[in-house]
């Protein structure tokens, strides 16, 4: 048998495999954008069946080297960016619409309403995203959702800064540190990607009327130091591990 043949037969044969397994991959775990376009998944009650199906409870997957730097990541980070704005969100993770992917963008404009009082937040977008340090203060939060609708604020923890790894669309690597409501925010969107929502972590709720006006009664702080048994919004984490990594463990 002719070696070279063989080989060359072979690596057809592996390639062939491997864009057929892409191909046939769950529209959930791809790049493209359905026909009717996107809508926000939302929350489901712990212990209902749906959660086995919702993207918002599988872990995601990363984005891959043949993926940066093409037509169809930018399209879909454009999509998903004008959703974010669409529904006047401050962040929005791949998996609060449907895809079960690596990707989530931060932002608040100075014009936002909701958080106004905490200051603007730039435009940025993190795609397989790590923390690499955390700060060892915490501040506690309310936390809404833009898949959590019309459901009451949760109260949780979150570190004070973050340090983060993340990949740009050109899939060169990027280093930050993200402080105040930046880092707030960030860990609200990692949330998304280790799975679940506040929903699933916080312990007292309120809704958006009552705790707007505790709030400016000063009867609940808001974004004060936090106490060591308020719940920790990315409880279960691990400083530099990837996503994919946490998946594995569940």
């Amino acid at each position: 048998m002719n070696v070279s043949i063989s080989f060359r037969w072979l690596l057809a044969t592996v390639v062939f495999g491997a864009v057929q397994t892409c191909q046939n991959e769950p529209m959930a775990l791809t790049l493209a954008i359905p026909k009717e376009g996107f809508s926000v998944v939302q929350q489901e009650p712990s212990g209902a069946p749906s959660r086995a199906t919702s993207t918002l409870y599988q872990t995601p997957r990363s984005i891959r080297p043949e993926e940066f730097g093409t037509p169809e990541l930018q399209r879909f980070t454009d999509s998903l960016y004008a959703v974010m704005v669409r529904q006047s969100g401050v962040g929005i993770a791949a998996n609060q619409i449907g895809k079960r992917l690596q990707i989530f963008f931060i932002e608040a404009k100075a014009t936002n309403p909701r958080y106004k009082v905490l200051g603007p937040v730039a435009k940025q977008l993190f795609i397989n995203p790590r923390i690499t340090q955390v700060s060892s203060g915490r501040k506690n939060f309310w936390h809404g959702c833009l898949s959590a609708a019309d459901e009451k604020r949760g109260n949780v923890a979150t570190f004070e800064w973050i340090a983060y790894r993340c990949q740009n669309l050109d899939g060169s690597w990027r280093e930050g540190r993200l402080d105040g409501f930046a880092a707030v925010i960030f860990q609200h969107e990692f949330r998304h990607l280790m799975g679940g929502t506040y929903m699933d972590i916080a312990r007292h709720f309120e809704s958006k009327t009552d705790l707007d006006q505790k709030i400016q009664l000063g009867k609940l702080p808001f974004f004060a130091v936090a106490s060591d048994s308020l719940p920790l919004l990315i409880q279960g984490f691990e400083r530099d591990k990837t996503v994919d990594e946490f998946g594995l463990k569940k």
